[in-house]
């Protein structure tokens, strides 16, 4: 195995969406047509599957240096209200294109850290949304708190408007590896905030866990995997560490490659994770994620529902999902939009009236076969193209380039049909660019993307 990550160990996207932001055609792109996909996906899909909304609450007190999202660094939380007011605004620009009350499958808060709002604004933001929406039959609204900040008076306020889901960032219970990536929470902070959202009647608790981190060793991860057993989690997400230090924005520059695990060492991590992972009863899910038999991402995968956007991933599918905030990006299926990352720039074209998107993407017919194979492969590692459908002129050389993955007892191809076996689920992010023909036919000047193990 350690020569196969050597071999397949190259940069590549985590494919959140096809094509990948880096490829989208800003040429092409225009706001009035995105605004077309958009009221075309609302009217195909409002009433029969509902829509997602993600909602980005940016700010944090601290810097976690790991970490690769788009945030505002204050401890001044007079911020709230105007964000929040901001995000009304926002939602009022897209009620107004629908035709109807959209109704609402899906609503995640990201960040950023939401948990740096107070409950009390919490529940005004959502009593906002919920001004202008309705809950669809079976909706999921899940939200991520920080173990430090997270109160009961946040678990229950937001319990009380339908959340019934919340994931903590773990990261790792080593105290070196966690002043390293400036995130420092003890195992009682973790242990009490779990064990609050049980008590208040949360159904899916879950627990964000790194490997690859700077300092990190192999015992590390075997001590964080055993205190997590302590709490059991319904769910986890248990990715490798993305050092990305070229881009804007994160504190990776506080360390030296030299400080990280290599990728041999990354994959001993991963593979000894994972192997106590299913030893306490999770079972892996698509890329990255494992999950208890009783939770609905397991569940989603056995019915075949599972599904990946911007969000990671959920456990059923819509067609739209509105982004709404700085940074935000949409997805009418049809195309992508994404808004301003500047906080001051966002609120005030929200102010002026105007739906905050600076670029996006308009899918070709290409781009959306392509984008079902990728959806398949990451969601169940395997893809067929036994259909006029799923066929695309460039298949064989695609599957031409899996050859070698396929001699190598990673893949396994047949006549209209590919599967990505066991040990090959490792290197899906692999197989996947073998099917991106975007980035084969651009290859990109400078680095963009993490390595993929």
């Amino acid at each position: 195995m350690c020569n196969l990550v050597q071999k397949y160990n190259i940069p590549g996207p985590r494919y959140t969406s096809y094509p990948t932001v880096p490829y989208w055609d800003m040429e092409t792109f225009s706001g009035k047509e995105w605004k077309t996909t958009l009221q075309q996906s609302f009217k195909e899909s409002n009433r029969t599957e509902g829509i997602s909304l993600y909602i980005h609450l940016p700010f944090c007190e601290s810097m976690c240096k790991f970490c690769g999202c788009h945030k505002r660094i204050t401890k001044r939380h007079d911020v709230e209200l105007p964000y929040i007011h901001s995000l009304l605004d926002e939602w009022k620009l897209y009620c107004d294109l629908f035709e109807e009350r959209p109704i609402i499958k899906e609503l995640h808060l990201g960040g950023g850290t939401p948990t740096f709002f107070t409950p009390e604004n919490l529940r005004l933001l959502m009593k906002g949304i919920f001004r202008r929406a309705d809950r669809a039959e079976g909706y999921e609204f899940s939200f991520e708190g920080h173990p430090n900040n997270t109160t009961k008076a946040h678990l229950q306020a937001l319990y009380e408007v339908g959340f019934r889901r919340v994931s903590y960032g773990v990261q790792d219970y080593n105290e070196t590896v966690q002043k390293a990536i400036h995130r420092v929470q003890s195992f009682e902070n973790v242990k009490r905030v779990t064990e609050e959202a049980r008590q208040i009647g949360y159904t899916s608790i879950g627990h964000d866990i790194i490997f690859g981190l700077p300092f990190q060793q192999l015992e590390d991860v075997e001590n964080t995997i055993l205190k997590t057993k302590e709490l059991l989690p319904d769910r986890l997400a248990f990715y490798s560490y993305a050092h990305v230090p070229w881009m804007k924005g994160n504190g990776q520059r506080g360390y030296k490659d030299a400080d990280l695990p290599t990728a041999g060492e990354k994959r001993r991590q991963y593979e000894k994770g994972k192997e106590l992972l299913a030893k306490v009863g999770y079972h892996e899910i698509g890329m990255d994620h494992f999950a208890l038999t009783s939770d609905s991402l397991y569940t989603s995968m056995q019915s075949g529902r599972l599904h990946r956007n911007f969000m990671g991933y959920t456990a059923s599918k819509t067609q739209l999902m509105v982004g709404l905030g700085a940074s935000s990006i949409s997805d009418s299926w049809y195309s992508f939009a994404q808004n301003v990352k500047s906080l001051e720039e966002y609120q005030h074209l929200v102010e002026n009236g105007i739906i905050p998107i600076y670029r996006g993407h308009l899918l070709t017919q290409e781009d959306q076969i392509i984008r079902k194979h990728i959806l398949n492969l990451m969601c169940r590692f395997e893809t067929a193209w036994d259909t006029d459908e799923r066929y695309f002129p460039e298949l064989l050389s695609t599957l031409e380039k899996l050859k070698e993955m396929e001699q190598d007892g990673l893949v396994e191809i047949s006549d209209n049909m590919l599967k990505v076996n066991e040990k090959g689920q490792a290197f899906i992010r692999n197989v996947c660019m073998a099917f991106d023909l975007r980035l084969q036919k651009k290859a990109p000047e400078t680095r963009l993307f993490s390595m993929t193990i």
